[in-house]
């Protein structure tokens, strides 16, 4: 297995605040907009980007969720043991604009499992979607992500894996061949 470095810690950083940035231009002060980070590595991504969004919007009112859609995947049964996540979503959507945030955008599979868990909660005006890394030539349903940090054209034997500082103990993206 080789691993090569896609994002530094000074690259994710700079990336973040892009992304921040982007958000705050399309959604201002985010009266109406909430974040949620998909489970189990989007929500470090969302953390993040909520850190930061309140402290330039000096919003400090702006919600942020964590959602787990273990049970809304195609393939759960097929998956042992299934263990979701702990959820955060102390709050509706209905008619609320939703920034869904995940750190990898692969098949798709997660992000619409995603879609079908936020119904439980209200109907959204709108869901936008924003990744770190977008692995654009592998999908397997029609998801396009509205904001994104890097774009990885990969094969099959490739992955993709983020690494934060709250579980790895540093920041950075890798693309790791298997052989």
């Amino acid at each position: 297995m080789k691993k090569k470095q896609l994002l530094s810690s000074q690259d994710l950083e700079l990336t973040l605040d892009r992304l921040c940035h982007q958000l705050i231009e399309n959604h201002d002060i985010f009266k109406d907009t909430v974040i949620i980070g998909l489970q189990p590595r989007g929500i470090y991504l969302a953390r993040r980007l909520h850190k930061k969004i309140c402290a330039l919007t000096k919003n400090p009112n702006i919600q942020l969720g964590e959602l787990d859609a273990t049970f809304y995947r195609d393939d759960y049964r097929k998956r042992s043991p299934v263990i979701p996540k702990a959820m955060n979503m102390n709050f509706i959507i209905e008619d609320k604009n939703v920034v869904l945030v995940d750190d990898v955008l692969h098949t798709g599979r997660t992000i619409r499992a995603g879609l079908d868990s936020l119904l439980d909660f209200g109907r959204p005006r709108k869901v936008e979607l924003l990744v770190l890394i977008d692995r654009r030539f592998s999908r397997h349903l029609p998801i396009q992500p509205d904001y994104v940090g890097k774009r990885v054209d990969t094969i099959v034997s490739q992955n993709v894996k983020a690494d934060w500082e709250e579980t790895e103990g540093t920041d950075r993206v890798w693309l790791i061949m298997n052989e």
